[in-house]
This record gives C-alpha cells, sequence and structure tokens, in this order.
C-alpha cells in the first residue's frame, strides 16, 4: 500500500474519532441544557384560590378529585398519589390498569395531609369545593392549584389541569378528539335527540332525579337531547343543589317519566345498601306505570361512568354506552 495513500487513511481515521467526539459532547451539552430548562422554567396559574407559580416541570403530582385524575390519565400523566374513587378497591374499573404504584392518599372529602407530605410531590391538584380548608396545609407541601366546583361542564376543569400540568397542547387534543366523538353521535342519533331523557339516582334511603348541572346532564345536552318540562320546574335558584340535582320522595314518581329513563345507582365499595333503594322504587306501582318503563325505554347504567367518575375518560366511555343503547 503506498505510503501517502496510508496516510491520507489515518487522517480520515482522526477526524472520524474527533467528529464523534464532537458529537458527543454536544448531545451531552443539549441533554444539560434540556435539565437545565426543566428546573430553571416556571408559570404561573390562576385558580380557585388566587394564583400559584409553578417552577420546574411537575413530575410527582398529586391529585384530589376523581376527575382531576382522569383528566391526568387522559393527557399522558401518572400521579404519584390521587384519592381513591368512590367506587372501586381502590380504583374504578375503567382505570385500574392506568394506576399501578400510585399511592391512596384518602378520600375526596377526607384527604390525608401526611400521606400526601410524605410523597413529596411537586405540583397538588385539588378543588375548593371539596378541600378548600386544607389549602393552606397543602400549600405549605407543594404549589397547589384548586378547580371551583364539581358541577357543570366538566371541560371547564379539565382545561384549568393541562395548564396546572404544563401539557396545554396534549390537553386541547384530547378535549377535540371527545368533542369530534360527540359531533359523530349526535349525527348519527338524528332526530332521536328530539327526546326527552330523564336522570334518576338510587342511593341508601334517598332518591334524586339530576338535571343540567350534573354530569351526564352536561353530555346529554352536548347531544341535543330535551329535558322533561316538568322537572324544568322543580329546579329553582334557591335549590339546595342548584341545577345539579334534586331529592324527591315517591310522590315525585310521575315526574321521572320521559321519552327515556336513565337511572343508576350509588354503591361504594363494602356497601350495597342503596340497591334496597332501587329495588323498593322500581317495583313500586307508580313506577311500573311509568310510560318509558312500559315501553322498556328505562335503562340502567352505570353510576361511575354516568356520574361519579366525573371525567374525560368516564365521558368517552357514556358516550360509548349511549350509542349501544340506541344501536339496539
Amino acid at each position: 500500500m503506498p505510503s501517502t495513500f496510508r496516510k491520507m487513511i489515518a487522517l480520515l481515521a482522526i477526524i472520524a474519532v474527533f467528529t464523534l467526539a464532537a458529537c458527543g459532547n454536544t448531545k451531552e451539552k443539549n441533554k444539560d441544557q434540556n435539565a437545565s430548562k426543566e428546573k430553571t422554567v416556571s408559570y404561573s396559574v390562576k385558580h380557585a384560590m388566587g394564583s400559584t407559580e409553578v417552577k420546574g416541570m411537575p413530575k410527582r403530582i398529586v391529585v384530589l378529585t376523581n376527575e382531576g385524575t382522569e383528566a391526568l390519565l387522559a393527557m399522558g400523566v401518572k400521579p404519584v398519589g390521587a384519592v381513591k374513587s368512590w367506587a372501586g378497591d381502590p380504583w374504578y374499573d375503567h382505570i385500574k390498569d392506568k394506576m399501578d404504584n400510585v399511592e391512596v392518599v384518602g378520600e375526596e372529602g377526607a384527604i390525608n395531609i401526611e400521606k400526601i407530605a410524605s410523597l413529596r410531590p411537586d405540583l397538588i391538584i385539588g378543588n375548593k369545593m371539596r378541600q378548600e380548608e386544607d389549602y393552606e396545609k397543602l400549600s405549605k407541601i407543594a404549589p397547589t392549584v384548586f378547580s371551583e366546583t364539581l358541577r357543570g361542564d366538566w371541560k371547564e376543569n379539565f382545561e384549568l389541569y393541562a395548564k396546572a400540568v404544563n401539557k396545554e397542547s396534549e390537553g386541547k387534543d384530547v378535549l377535540q378528539k371527545y368533542d369530534d366523538k360527540v359531533k359523530a353521535l349526535k349525527a348519527k342519533l338524528g332526530d332521536k335527540t328530539n327526546q326527552q331523557v330523564s336522570v334518576v339516582r338510587f342511593l341508601a334511603d334517598k332518591s334524586r332525579i339530576y338535571y343540567t348541572d350534573s354530569f351526564s346532564g352536561v353530555i346529554f345536552n352536548e347531544l341535543g337531547f330535551k329535558r322533561v318540562p316538568e322537572q324544568d320546574k322543580m329546579f329553582k335558584a334557591d335549590s339546595k343543589l342548584g341545577n345539579l340535582a334534586i331529592e324527591v320522595g315517591k310522590e315525585a314518581i310521575p315526574k321521572m317519566d320521559g321519552d327515556l329513563i336513565f337511572y343508576f345507582t350509588y354503591l361504594p365499595t363494602g356497601d350495597d345498601s342503596a340497591l334496597a333503594t332501587e329495588k323498593e322504587w322500581t317495583q313500586d306501582p307508580l313506577w311500573k306505570n311509568l310510560s318509558a318503563v312500559k315501553e322498556g325505554h328505562a335503562y340502567r347504567v352505570d353510576d361511575s361512568i354516568w356520574n361519579t367518575a366525573g371525567g374525560v375518560l368516564a365521558a368517552n366511555l357514556m358516550l360509548n354506552q349511549i350509542d349501544k343503547i340506541f344501536s339496539k
């Protein structure tokens, strides 16, 4: 091999070594810069309790509402801690496969402050209606963001949570897919949405008619379904639960009628006492005489999906169930 050719090969080898080294240094530099950026970035979130500064990109998030848990999961964020599902051991069936290694930090109405602190969160997401009295304690643990209420359009809370975890773009994508699904189902249902719907819930020793500010009520409104005029008269500005729901006695059973009745029963883990209420009411002659019941248009549905979960995952599942019911 000529000497000149050997020298050329050696020179090329040296250049290759330096090039690889430079690339490696650039990658490490970029990695360090990104890590530094994550540590230094901060943003302000306006919420029900004021304004909170969140420093860095939150990675250890504790969430204190069931609907908040669903919001995070839908955006690809697994919390380190969450309140127990209203029904489940400890999680709803429709989220339990996404909640491996997530610690339980109490219930929505009874959070465990010590447990939350032990998880060393860098962000806490809660709700004023549920945990207002705990806000100061929580704020001393980590930046804390509270939604205002758990009534009305669940999307408002979702958008706040997306901002809190610095995933507004991902959040918009989730909501757009949901809105597209609503639009498609509404078109598929056609004039079926002209029917009047009645929503009833059975609890231990009491029953309620649910209305426009309930989770299911918001979704039925999006789809264009009508409400029962007789029920409109029952809800007034000073109603105890606003436009969420109203407790009724059996004398109000005739007002539960509609073209369609959807009813669900609250069954928290280990407590099936509400089943007795359901049986008592649905066996009552007044219930059996409802036109929707006699025509086979009274549907028993899942309380977790149609009411208690209250988040975007449940909303999508509720749309699926409505589609299935009307496809029969």
